[in-house]
């Protein structure tokens, strides 16, 4: 609901692709710098708690855009600069939240597990955006925002039923910029993990936009409002959770590294086809393929990267893997909002999505074995000793 009303908002007092997507690259933002630093400190701490409060302070932010605009003082700069913070919050406590999954679960099932922490996260890309379309024309953006304050009621909730296991690893916290710099060698070693990175850097920087510029397709392309914005990210949300809920019997069918591998590859023509729908409801129906890839594709490549690190480092790589999403989306919409407002959305976008198609066969030829080191080992390798992928090919370097 707030990303819709927030979207909708800047779009419409701007009327410029270039202000939503810098708005939208502002959330991100943070995570290039902030990310290996969430990383370590969510392996320092309980996560739980760490969780918490995180949550309190984005319940925080959200009270104030909501006062704002119950008073009338919402502006583009105090969406910008709350939006900067909110992506503060968000790069901090993400990687707990991913290495929390990792934790209460076992390893052969936290693929399904992640698929379903998208479904949930989807879920509420379909209910949100339907109730902000009727909130919005009713009572406005100030509703809307309302709302979202009180979700994390629910979250705070959730989070008071999950049993807290402490933090992981050795008793002595590893210092933080050691921590920190621990996590990228895994990394940097990995071919796996290597092409991971990479693939979520290609992915959030050229094909990921998408979701921020829904406002701009549906205003400027279409030229309709809030309800055809909320048509289109409902779509994409059904198409999200209808992947997760496929995610678990394709994976036990196909394996990890060849369903990952097609999603890739079919992700960029995809997303064409849905910025060169004439109509809305034949962009509907794109998006909602386009969608079920989106989530398939990130999915996928966390949920290896988790499965090649031993419990204690799960969080410093998936704040790597943020940080890739953060980079790549920060300069991705940007660039796409500045360049739709020169040279039409339709023209960037499909380009984009063409050029990512281009990338991936280009990896996929150039290294083979790369992919095939995404497929996890069966268990974790203990600390000390050799990664699993130094057995399958030594260090991959991009």
């Amino acid at each position: 609901m707030e990303t819709l009303a927030l979207g909708v908002f800047v779009t419409t007092v701007t009327g410029r692709a270039e202000a939503t997507g810098t708005i939208a690259a502002l959330t991100y933002l943070p995570a290039v710098v902030l990310s290996p630093v969430g990383g370590a400190l969510a392996d320092r701490f309980d996560r739980r708690t760490y969780l918490a409060v995180g949550t309190v302070v984005q319940s925080l932010l959200a009270a104030i855009l909501t006062v704002l605009a119950f008073t009338g003082r919402l502006t583009v700069p105090a969406v910008a600069v709350i939006s900067f913070l909110n992506g503060c919050t968000n790069t901090l406590v993400n990687p707990a939240f991913a290495a929390l999954i990792s934790q209460v679960v076992p390893p052969e099932d936290l693929h399904s597990a992640v698929s379903l922490n998208s479904a949930q996260y989807n879920l509420g890309r379909i209910i949100g955006p339907a109730l902000a379309a009727v909130v919005l024309a009713t009572g406005g953006p100030a509703w809307a925002l309302l709302v979202n304050t009180l979700s994390f009621l629910a979250v705070l909730a959730a989070l008071s039923r999950v049993r807290s296991q402490g933090r992981v690893g050795s008793q002595t916290p590893e210092d933080l910029w050691p921590g920190i710099c621990r996590g990228a060698r895994v990394a940097r070693g990995d071919a796996g993990i290597s092409l991971i990175m990479v693939g979520t850097l290609f992915v959030s920087a050229l094909v990921a936009p998408f979701i921020a510029l829904v406002p701009v397709f549906a205003i400027r392309v279409f030229n309709q409002g809030a309800a055809a914005t909320s048509l289109l990210v409902t779509a994409q949300g059904v198409g999200a959770v209808c992947a997760a809920m496929m995610l678990g019997p394709l994976v036990e069918r196909f394996g990890r590294r060849r369903l990952l591998e097609w999603c890739l590859l079919l992700i960029g023509p995809v997303a064409a086809l849905y910025w060169l729908a004439p109509t809305l409801h034949l962009a509907a129906l794109a998006i909602v393929g386009l969608g079920a890839l989106y989530m398939a594709s990130l999915t996928g490549l966390n949920t290896s990267s988790q499965l090649r690190v031993p419990r204690e480092l799960q969080a410093r790589i998936s704040s790597l893997y943020s940080m890739m999403i953060g980079v790549g989306y920060t300069v991705g919409v940007w660039l796409q909002g500045v360049l739709a407002d020169r040279v039409g959305v339709r023209f960037i976008t499909v380009t984009c999505a063409v050029l990512f198609l281009a990338l991936v066969l280009t990896l996929r030829l150039l290294r083979p074995r790369a992919f095939e080191a995404t497929e996890a080992p069966s268990e974790f390798y203990r600390p000390g000793s050799p990664s699993p992928s130094a057995q399958l090919e030594g260090p991959g370097e991009f």
